[in-house]
C-alpha cells in the first residue's frame, strides 16, 4: 500500500502506522443518565399513585391505608412497636408468627419514627420511596454497564411499569431487596467484592431470598478464580461476608425457638414450602376447570410462560452467570413453593434481570416507538395497580 507524501508530494510508502479505532460503545457518562433513569422512574411511580388515589377516591377506600397499613405492612409495623412477640391464630388454625419477617424494613422504620414524627406505616412508605430510587439508580448502571445508555433506561421503566409495579411504593421489603440486590449485583459485576458482600449481607437481611444475592457473588467468585487460578483476600471476604445477613436471622430464630431449623418450620406455619411446583401446578389446573375461573387460570399459564420464557432469553442472551444465578434461585424459589399463590407476582418483582431482553430490543427501536411502549405499560400498571390493592392485593 502506497500513500501521498505530504511533505514531498510524491507517492512513498508507509513507514508509520496508527492506532486502531477505538470500539464503538456507549458516550454517554453513565452518571449523567442515572438522573433521567430516576426522573422517569419517579414519573411512573407517581402516575400509579395518582391512578390510585383516584380510584380509591372513587371506592370510597383509603389510598394511604392501603399502601401502609394493610396485609404484610402491619406485620413489620408490629414489630417496630413490639419487638418478635406476636403470633395471630388464623381462622383455619394456623399460627402466625411474626418471626417470619425479616428484619431489616423494621429496623429502618424504627430508626426514622425515632428521629421523625412518622409512626412505623408511614416510615416504611419514606423508605420504599428511597429505596425505589435507588434501586433504579442500581439498575440503570447495571444496564448501562451491559449494554448502554439507552438499555439501562429502558430497564428501569420496563421495572417501574410491571403490572405489580405499585407494590414499590408500599410499606413492604420488595423496593428495598431490589435496591440491595441491583447494587449488590452490579457490584460483582465491577468485581468489587467486599462491597458485594456487604450488600448482599443486607440483603440477605431484607428477605429470605436474599442468599440467591449470596449465590450469584459466590458463582462470579468461583468463575474469576478459575480464571486467574487464584482467590485473593478481597474476594474471600465478599464471599464470607455475603450470608451473613440470611443465615445470622435464621439462626437467632433458631435459637429463639430452640431449634436450628426453626424459620422452616415457621415458614410452614404460615403454609410456605418447597414442593418443586406441585401446589402451583395444582393450583392452575384448578382454575382451568370452569368457565367462570378459566380466564384466571389462563393468566396464570400466560404470566408463568412469559416469565420462563423471558428466562430463556437471558440465557441465549449470554447475560453474565451471576445474573442468571440470581434470577434462576428467585424464580424458583417463587414459582416451587406451595405459599399463597397471590403472592406470586410480587414475588417474581425482585427478578428484574429478566427484563434486560425486552429493554435491549426496546433499545433498537426508534425512541418514540419506544416511549409509546413504555406509555401504554406505565397506564395500564397504574390501573392494575389500583384495581388490584382495592381488591385482593398483594398479601
Amino acid at each position: 500500500m502506497r500513500v501521498r507524501d505530504g511533505r514531498t508530494g510524491h507517492d512513498g510508502p508507509v513507514t508509520r502506522t496508527s492506532p486502531p479505532a477505538p470500539l464503538p460503545g456507549p458516550t454517554r457518562s453513565p452518571l449523567r443518565g442515572v438522573w433521567t433513569a430516576v426522573g422517569a422512574f419517579a414519573a411512573i411511580r407517581a402516575l400509579g399513585l395518582l391512578v390510585l388515589a383516584l380510584w380509591s377516591r372513587a371506592a370510597g377506600t383509603d389510598a394511604h391505608a392501603l399502601l401502609s397499613a394493610r396485609w404484610d405492612s402491619l406485620w413489620y409495623a408490629r414489630v417496630v412497636e413490639s419487638g418478635y412477640d406476636f403470633t395471630l391464630t388464623a381462622p383455619d388454625g394456623r399460627v402466625l408468627s411474626d418471626l417470619a419477617f425479616f428484619p431489616l424494613l423494621p429496623w429502618l422504620e424504627r430508626a426514622l419514627s425515632a428521629v421523625t414524627p412518622l409512626g412505623p406505616g408511614d416510615a416504611g412508605l419514606v423508605v420504599s420511596a428511597l429505596a425505589g430510587l435507588f434501586a433504579a439508580w442500581g439498575m440503570y448502571l447495571l444496564g448501562h454497564h451491559l449494554y448502554g445508555h439507552r438499555a439501562g433506561l429502558l430497564l428501569v421503566v420496563l421495572w417501574a411499569a410491571v403490572p405489580v409495579g405499585i407494590v414499590q411504593s408500599m410499606a413492604y421489603s420488595e423496593a428495598l431487596f431490589a435496591a440491595l440486590s441491583a447494587w449488590a449485583l452490579y457490584a460483582v459485576l465491577r468485581r468489587r467484592w467486599i462491597e458485594a458482600g456487604l450488600l448482599a449481607s443486607l440483603a440477605g437481611l431484607t428477605r429470605p431470598v436474599g442468599l440467591a444475592v449470596a449465590a450469584a457473588l459466590w458463582a462470579a467468585a468461583a468463575v474469576e478464580a478459575r480464571r486467574t487460578r487464584r482467590a485473593d483476600a478481597r474476594m474471600l471476604t465478599g464471599a464470607v461476608l455475603a450470608p451473613l445477613g440470611a443465615a445470622g436471622y435464621v439462626l437467632w430464630v433458631g435459637a429463639r425457638r430452640g431449634s436450628p431449623l426453626a424459620y422452616l418450620d415457621v415458614q410452614a406455619e404460615w403454609g410456605n414450602g418447597f414442593d418443586g411446583g406441585l401446589a402451583y401446578g395444582k393450583f392452575i389446573v384448578a382454575h382451568l376447570g370452569g368457565w367462570s375461573v378459566a380466564p384466571a387460570g389462563l393468566g396464570l399459564v400466560a404470566g408463568t410462560a412469559l416469565a420462563l420464557w423471558a428466562y430463556v432469553l437471558c440465557v441465549r442472551g449470554r447475560q453474565p452467570l451471576p445474573l442468571l444465578v440470581f434470577t434462576g434461585i428467585v424464580m424458583a424459589l417463587a414459582l416451587c413453593s406451595s405459599g399463597y399463590f397471590g403472592s406470586k407476582p410480587r414475588l417474581l418483582l425482585s427478578a428484574f434481570p429478566l427484563l434486560l431482553p425486552a429493554a435491549l430490543a426496546l433499545s433498537r427501536v426508534r425512541a418514540a416507538r419506544a416511549v409509546a411502549v413504555v406509555a401504554v405499560l406505565a397506564a395500564g400498571s397504574a390501573v392494575y395497580g389500583a384495581s388490584w390493592l382495592n381488591g385482593s392485593g398483594p398479601p
